[in-house]
Parts: structure tokens; sequence; C-alpha cells
């Protein structure tokens, strides 16, 4: 393919490593990104602008890279005869409403977990109080970035749940306008995804395990992710009776891109928890190791609406997101003194399988930026997890950066996981 022009479209600078990649292939790129804080993300790696406009019809290719308002965006491009990357207003809704993404799921037939949507944190207090059980406190829109605020409870009668939600009353009223109390189920938690051309899912499907909590073990608060494992595999049980009843609702809606939806599956069934309706971070990085065709490509093909053949490696892969101070939370004082403007070092010179996140290229040398300390994936593989552990934990060693932290445990849990998903006949390719 001869080179090709792309504008990133992005809120909050989240896909400068993708943008990265596909430059480093030949192609031209622009970036924009409309949080004037987060622009110096990526910069020295890709080209940042601060107008958008002037470049739309420069653009082959235009990849929007969130939600929250931007599928309404990407569409209005598409009709106007554009080739985008980038949701709808609908598929926007599937993530951002909580309740919304539910009630889709059982218009399609699928069974979901009991919930309720609440806009009054004394309401939900009541409800436990009247129904006692472990609950998920899920904030819907905007605040459902903020990953500290969704709470898993523990306890039986729902007493963490309520001093929780007292909180929460008291400080993020303002900030949290409506949430779900989702009954809390127990089995493996897994995820299905796929590219979607506009018209049909390219396959093979992706299969991942996000790790969200800040401490090996899945202890600690909640994060936006610490590490995900995945493989590609043929279309298998849960695909099916997920994401796949929706492909023709896509279609009408000409979505283009990546779409998820996280389970919990055990042996009673498939439990759908949550969409992504977008390309995951850090999924997104750790795919492209995995991906054997070039990205710019793709993507342009995938715009276009015309039918892949998406080519993978086999076995597995593991990201891991290296952080540093304040993350997961928001602190701007001690990400001023302890991360900002940090080198990152590599003790050799190796960058394969190293991903940008909050990081501006200067003078040749790396350097934290941005304002919520996630700095890198380190990205490993292998025929077995195993081996994909040793070759992304190997990778880390190389890196030093003050303060860093991250989680040693990704994949761990793949062994019993495996053995019940096996068993309960969730990842057989039908």
């Amino acid at each position: 393919m001869e080179p090709k022009k792309f504008l990133f479209m992005s809120l909050d600078n989240l896909s400068a490593d993708l943008a990265w990649t596909i430059k480093k292939e030949g192609h031209q790129v622009k970036f924009y990104v409309k949080c004037p804080e987060e622009r110096e993300v990526g910069s020295g790696f890709v080209d940042i602008v601060d107008e958008y406009e002037p470049y739309l019809d420069w653009a082959d290719t235009i990849i929007f890279d969130d939600v929250l308002g931007e599928g309404t965006k990407a569409k209005k491009l598409r009709e106007e005869g554009k080739a985008v990357v980038g949701g709808t207003t609908y598929t926007d809704q599937l993530e951002d409403d909580r309740s919304f993404g539910q009630e889709e799921l059982k218009k399609m037939g699928v069974p979901v977990i009991p919930y309720k949507t609440f806009t009054s944190f004394d309401d939900a207090i009541d409800y436990v109080k009247s129904n006692p059980g472990k609950y998920v406190i899920k904030p819907d829109g905007e605040a459902a970035n903020v990953k500290g605020l969704l709470f898993i409870g523990e306890d039986d009668n729902g007493t963490d749940v309520i001093q929780v939600l007292t909180d929460y009353r008291n400080a993020w009223s303002n900030k949290i306008p409506s949430f779900q109390l989702q009954k809390k189920m127990t089995g493996v938690e897994i995820a299905v995804g796929a590219f979607f051309n506009g018209n049909e899912f390219i396959y093979p499907i992706n299969v991942n395990f996000e790790h969200k909590k800040l401490f090996p073990g899945n202890l600690g608060p909640s994060t936006g992710e610490m590490g995900t494992a995945l493989f590609w595999s043929g279309p298998n049980k849960i695909f099916n009776n997920t994401l796949k009843k929706f492909e023709e609702k896509l279609a009408q809606e000409k979505f283009v891109g990546y779409i998820d939806i996280n389970c919990i599956v055990n042996g009673h069934g498939i439990h759908p928890l949550e969409w992504t309706t977008r390309f995951g971070y850090p999924t997104i990085s750790i795919q492209q190791d995995g991906i054997l065709n070039l990205k710019g490509e793709f993507m342009h093909s995938l715009a276009r609406g015309e039918k892949i053949k998406l080519r993978t490696k086999t076995g597995f892969q593991i990201g891991v997101r290296i952080v540093v101070p304040p993350f997961p939370f928001d602190d701007p004082e001690t990400f001023r003194v302890k991360s900002k403007d940090s080198v990152i070092h590599f003790k050799k010179l190796n960058y394969e399988g190293i991903h940008i996140e909050d990081v501006k290229l200067v003078n040749g040398e790396w350097v934290v930026t941005g304002n919520a300390g996630m700095v890198l994936v380190v990205v490993g593989m292998g025929n077995t997890m195993k081996q994909a552990q040793a070759q992304v934990y190997n990778r880390i060693n190389n890196i030093i950066i003050p303060h860093m932290y991250y989680r040693d445990d990704i994949g761990d849990r793949w062994l019993e996981d495996s053995d019940k998903l096996h068993n309960w006949g969730y990842l057989r390719e039908l």
C-alpha cells in the first residue's frame, strides 16, 4: 500500500502509541488532542496539532480513540464520505450508559446480572439495607473513567457497600449523577472482542483477561488496568452468545473499530459486565505485537469497509503497565515532585515490546509527561503463558524509571482459569 495520511482524534491522548506505530510504517500522521494538558503526551514521537479542521480533507483515514460523544462525530464524518475508524452515538451509549448497555443485551436475548440504577446515594443506601448482599458500585458517564470509584463489595450483608456509598455521597455527589448497583457474581472474568469493518466482524476474535487491581494477588484499589493477558481465537461460545448477536445492529450503525464485552462466566452461564466500544487501553498496544498485518494498512482498510484477513500470532501475549506516583490517584503535586520529567532509562538499547503511554521524546530521551502516571506498556509473547511471562518480565528488568511500580503476576491465574473455562466449554471454537 502507498503511504497514507492519518488524522487521530483524541479527547485525552489515549492512542499515541498506535499513531507512532503507523508513523514508523512510513505513513504521515497528525494527532489532535482536545485536552490541552495532554498535548505533551507523544510529542516528539508523533506530530501533535492544535486544530483538527484543517486536516479533515487532508486525511485518507480518520481514527477516533474514545467514546463520550466522539462516536457522534465519527458517524457524521462517515456520512460525509470520510474513511473513519470510530463509533456511533449508539455504540458510545452502550459503554457510557451502563443501564442502556445492559438493556440492549436483554433485547438481544442475552441474560444479564440483576442491577439497579440510582441517581440518589440515599436511595441506594436504603436499597442495600433492605436487600442485603454483595454488590458492585459502577458510576456512569465520565465518572466511570475514574476507575478508583468502582467498588466491589465483599461483605455478605452489604456493610462495606453502604460505607462506600456514604463516602461517595459526601465527597462525589456532584460528580456522579448516576450509578449502578450490580449484584456481585463469582466465576472467571473474561472478555471477548473483535474488529468490525462497518458490515461484519473480522476474525479471529480476541480473548483477554484484565487485571484491574493495583497490587499483585488482585489486592488494592481498582485502576484503569495494570495488565492484560490475551490470545487470538476463532469464534467461541462466549462470543457467539454475546457480541455475535449484535452483528446486524452494528452493521446498521456502520460501526467501525474494535468492540469488546467483559463477562463473568461460571457453570451456570455467561454474565456480561460492561462494554468497551473503542480500542482498549492497554489492550490495543498488546494486540499490535500479535497482529502480523501492517497496522496502517489494516486501519485504512477497516475504515473503508473492506473485508480483511487479520493475520495473528499463535500463543499468548501479556502486557504489563508500568506506572509512577500518584497512579491510580489524582494528585498533581505528587506527580510534579515524584514523576514529571523523569527520564526513562534502558540498560540495553532495545525497544522491542515497549509501547508508550504518558511519554514524550526530548533530545532523544524518553521522558515521563502527562499527569496520570501511566508510563509504558511492556509486552511479551510465547507459545505458553509461562513463556510470555518470562519474556515480558525480562523486558521490564531492562527499564529504569524512578519510583516505577507494576504487577509481577500478570498471567498467573491462567492455569486455574483455563481449567474452568475448558471444563465449562466456553473456549471451544464453534
